[in-house]
């Protein structure tokens, strides 16, 4: 699984700190996380909820941008750390599947990269709609993985490694077009859906395009491809890069909605 998942037991937590980090400085995410506060309609005042806050950088901006309170949720002591030293003080470390609030306790909430990481995305759900009272926004964004496109020479080659990455290194890699349905079905309505496309030409930009170089190499040694066709890969990816015909892209889906 995702390092993400789980990250008060990899080798060096605090490097995860430092990838979402680095991601906040992208253009394309400090574009797509104002939409995703925008679509929040935040009134000054009033209380909102990040769950899988990470390292808290998008709840700091709401708190400060729109003088609201926000409380954060993540199952990580690495990142609650890193979320009180930017002064968030209302940080719970719990399971997003059961949030320790009252219901209706929140005008708002979001949840940002989470929900391809949950073990049970319906029950965390739930959860999230309970917390919100009846009028208050809910916002889901995520990537969805069956949006990837690679330019390598060997295409079907490049479709597996992009599979591996949808469908073994993610829970929920290819959930997010999903997420108004999902919405839904838990009573949700005003549900409205913007997609934001990365488009990475720069092979070092987006922390290395999320690691894609070693994504062959990871499927390699669990089994899904040759140790030869990871090499390949390897080789296709640096040529695409040496020849400037490096491009991927992903799409994420921006989904919100109205509790009822």
């Amino acid at each position: 699984m995702h390092g993400f998942t789980a990250v008060d037991r990899q080798s060096d937590p605090d490097s995860w700190v430092g990838v979402l980090d680095r991601l906040a400085e992208e253009p394309f995410y400090r574009a797509y996380q104002q939409r995703v506060r925008e679509l929040l309609d935040p009134t000054p005042g009033r209380r909102y909820l990040e769950v899988g806050a990470g390292t808290g950088a998008s709840a700091a901006h709401l708190r400060d941008a729109h003088a609201v309170s926000v409380a954060t949720v993540d199952r990580s002591l690495t990142m609650a750390a890193a979320m009180r030293a930017r002064g968030l003080t209302g940080c719970a470390v719990a399971d997003a599947h059961h949030l320790p609030f009252r219901t209706h306790a929140f005008d708002g909430a979001w949840a940002d990269r989470t929900v391809q990481h949950l073990a049970d995305p319906h029950a965390a759900v739930t959860d999230l709609v309970r917390v919100v009272r009846p009028g208050g926004r809910i916002v889901l964004a995520d990537p969805d993985y069956d949006t990837q496109v690679l330019d390598i020479a060997d295409q079907d080659l490049a479709r597996r490694v992009l599979r591996f990455r949808a469908d073994v290194l993610l829970r929920n890699g290819t959930l997010a077009h999903r997420h108004a349905g999902l919405l839904a079905a838990h009573g949700l309505v005003d549900i409205t859906v913007e997609p934001r496309t990365l488009v990475v030409r720069n092979p070092t930009a987006v922390d290395n395009v999320l690691g894609l170089r070693s994504w062959a190499a990871t499927a390699a040694q669990r089994g899904a491809l040759d140790p030869g066709e990871a090499r390949a890969f390897e080789d296709q990816f640096d040529e695409a890069v040496n020849t400037h015909r490096f491009t991927y892209t992903v799409t994420f889906f921006l989904t919100a909605a109205t509790v009822t």
